[in-house]
């Protein structure tokens, strides 16, 4: 366990005096409020922020950070408040613990909800102060490293938020080793076999490896020494998930990944002409292979990561990355805004640092108006999508996107009217469809017209946030003015056919009641439920008729309750809607274990898909209602998977026997050769998502095998 005196060890070498005694206040106080809690390790519970502020003192933040790794659980998990941390700290530190507390006293409808709003609040304290979100990123890293406590299903919770969200988090603050530690240990527990399989065959490489990497790196120092350029020469190898994503992604195996080891040439100026240098140095010694160099010193990353990478044919004919930077790159590169920290009085956030936050606060602050938690949550993911591309206005600026990012998302970039009023494009001066996707160096112009709107059709195929969050706006505010004029006729033909007239009733204190009944805040809120259908017309009416005279409506829900209850629901309840037909979509095949949601079909109960379904995306959000998996008992589900094989014979049957040997069902089968390569082609019954990845790892596990994948319809 860490101790006091080494969080003031590695403190004191930046901190003054004063603070220090401060920290170790926190320390007692810590230590006092967590007494008698332990963590599910069996271990104090103060071993946790002890760690959390080790971490931070690691990375020489503040004593107000370091005091707040020590108290960031004490008022959600203790009896402490906020305003005792303010008498004892003061207003800075209280802040901060504010940030960090959860939203664990409020009561939601789902675990999502949940998320999402614990989420929100982070990012909206996070703008007013950076060190919230480090402090968490750190509190997350211990929690990572101690995850083999958790049961399996929070450890796979756990994992996935890891990976989707902090992950990203930590590589668009720059902050390297925690980016790689986080995917590394997410990797562990979403992909178990893979893992250890991918430990197993790293380290087995280890020992020629390392003999490579020593003679690469011995070459590189007599090239650099020879033409007087003085710097460092490091090798090492990349961390397990960036090997398994490239697997994934290329499709190849362990034995074909020949770039294991990055190089990095770390020079000792700060001369930018002199990483220039050195690349020119590295391609007369070995023959560069074309298209594997990029430029992130003239074209920084969206964290500010700057450097020159490329690939060489270096000895035995081996493939090897090198990255060349000064000695100011690398340190920004591996500790990111945390390398450069400056909240002490006097002392200000150079230019890049600012930037830097200044970017990552529009992107994620842009989520905060997203009412719907999965759409908040899809789109936060969305936000810190990683792999960019970078492209030239007009003026020749340099603008950095999501891959896949289309010239709609560009026109969103440059104003919400450009993007609202856009009706053609033109790329490298050739006009293009609005769905193309743009590519490195491309030149991009927007063509507009006055008075043209998007279209919701733009919503396939745009990625930024920003042109996803403007094209919803104006649609839902079409939608609006649409429903408002539907809501106030329906209102008037149903007052009419009562012989009243809704028009007396609408500054009535009766109309004030409806008001709370369905949760709007004003005549046009209501009217617009009605028009969208979320409210019938009958029920406004009869707040305003006698008893002899109502006929009670029904919303949406019970309609499909009324309607379908009969009909048995595949041997499943979803939670939240009980005695509804469900049906799952054949677009994406849901499975238990799979995230899911329902939609209500006019009449036809619930259609259950996969959260990522592209069809529901497209599907009206209001009819779209939270649901879980809660099976009672083992169901068969079809499932389409495609397996990439050598072409040889007995194929069909190898993998076949293989899906067999799990006593599931083949309902379909097929295999289809071109060149080399064997497609085959299965449907499979498989009772949830642990079975599906159970078939799938053994399946990999065939040498004959190059990849496979579970198919979803688009």
């Amino acid at each position: 366990m860490l101790r006091i005196t080494d969080i003031l060890d590695k403190t004191q070498s930046y901190l003054p005096a004063e603070e220090l005694e401060m920290i170790e206040k926190a320390y007692v106080y810590s230590a006092t409020v967590h007494q008698g809690q332990v963590r599910l390790s069996g271990e104090p519970y103060l071993t946790h922020p002890m760690e959390v502020a080790g971490i931070l003192a690691d990375m020489k933040l503040d004593s107000a950070a370091v005091i707040s790794g020590l108290l960031h659980d004490t008022v959600e998990d203790t009896l402490t408040t906020q305003e005792h941390i303010e008498e004892e700290f003061g207003k800075d530190v209280a802040f901060l613990v504010g940030g960090l507390t959860k939203l664990s006293l409020i009561s939601f409808g789902s675990q999502e909800e949940r998320q999402a709003e614990n989420f929100r609040k982070m990012i909206l304290a996070m703008s007013a102060d950076i060190r919230i979100l480090l402090v968490r990123l750190a509190d997350r890293i211990h929690n990572m490293r101690t995850l083999q406590y958790q049961p399996q299903d929070r450890k796979i919770y756990i994992a996935k938020e890891t990976m989707d969200i902090y992950a990203p988090l930590a590589n668009r603050l720059g902050i390297n080793w925690m980016k790689m530690e986080l995917e590394d240990l997410s990797f562990q527990y979403l992909y178990s076999a893979e893992y250890s399989e991918l430990s197993r065959r790293v380290v087995k490489s280890d020992e020629s490896r390392n003999r490579y990497t020593e003679e690469v790196k011995s070459i590189i120092r007599s090239e650099l020494e020879k033409y007087s350029i003085k710097g460092e020469v490091e090798g090492r190898a990349k961390h397990l998930y960036s090997i398994f994503k490239k697997m994934n992604e290329q499709n190849i195996k362990f034995d074909e990944v020949y770039d294991l080891i990055a190089f990095r040439i770390i020079l000792d100026s700060d001369n930018v002409k002199s990483c220039y240098e050195a690349l020119s140095t590295v391609h007369a010694l070995w023959k560069p292979v074309p298209g594997r160099f990029k430029d992130y010193i003239a074209m920084p990353k969206a964290n500010n990561y700057q450097s020159l990478h490329t690939t060489v044919v270096g000895p035995y004919g081996e493939r090897v990355e090198i990255q060349i930077r000064t000695r100011t790159m690398h340190e920004w590169a591996e500790k990111g805004i945390a390398a450069h920290w400056r909240y002490k009085e006097g002392r200000a956030y150079t230019n890049n640092e600012d930037n830097q936050i200044k970017k990552l606060r529009e992107t994620l602050e842009i989520q905060q108006d997203i009412k719907d938690p999965r759409e908040f949550m899809s789109n936060l993911k969305l936000a810190l999508f990683p792999e960019e591309v970078y492209v030239f206005t007009p003026n020749g600026d340099v603008k950095a996107f999501p891959k896949g990012a289309t010239p709609i998302d560009f026109a969103y970039s440059v104003h919400t009217d450009v993007g609202n009023q856009c009706i053609g494009a033109k790329v490298n001066r050739n006009i293009v469809p609005l769905r193309y996707e743009l590519q490195n160096g491309d030149r991009v112009e927007i063509t507009t017209q006055a008075g043209h709107h998007p279209s919701k059709d733009w919503l396939k195929f745009v990625v930024t946030t920003r042109a996803i969050s403007k094209i919803r706006n104006w649609i839902n505010l079409e939608e609006k003015k649409s429903s408002l004029d539907l809501g106030r006729d329906l209102l008037d033909k149903e007052f009419k056919r009562h012989n009243l007239k809704f028009g007396n009733y609408v500054k009535s204190e009766e109309i004030k009641k409806i008001f709370t009944e369905y949760s709007v805040n004003s005549l046009d809120d209501l009217i617009s439920q009605v028009g969208f259908g979320r409210v019938s017309p009958k029920q406004i009416v009869n707040h305003f008729l006698t008893d002899e005279e109502i006929k009670p409506a029904e919303p949406i829900i019970e309609k499909v309750k009324k309607k379908t209850a009969a009909t048995p629901s595949l041997g499943i309840s979803l939670t939240g809607i009980e005695d509804v037909m469900v049906k799952f979509a054949k677009c994406c095949n849901p499975i238990p274990g799979d995230e899911i949601a329902g939609y209500i079909s006019r009449g036809r109960g619930v259609t259950v898909h996969t959260r990522n379904c592209p069809h529901i995306k497209n599907l009206d959000v209001d009819r779209i209602v939270i649901v879980e998996w809660n099976v009672r008992e083992k169901h068969a589900y079809p499932v389409h998977i495609k397996v990439v094989c050598g072409d040889r014979k007995g194929v069909l049957t190898e993998v076949s026997s293989t899906i067999s040997s799990f006593d599931i069902n083949i309902s379909y089968a097929q295999v289809e050769t071109t060149d080399l390569l064997a497609t085959c082609h299965f449907v499979i019954d498989v009772n949830d998502l642990h079975q599906l990845n159970q078939v799938q790892a053994a399946i990999k596990q065939l040498k004959i095998v190059k990849s496979i994948e579970r198919i979803r319809k688009t």
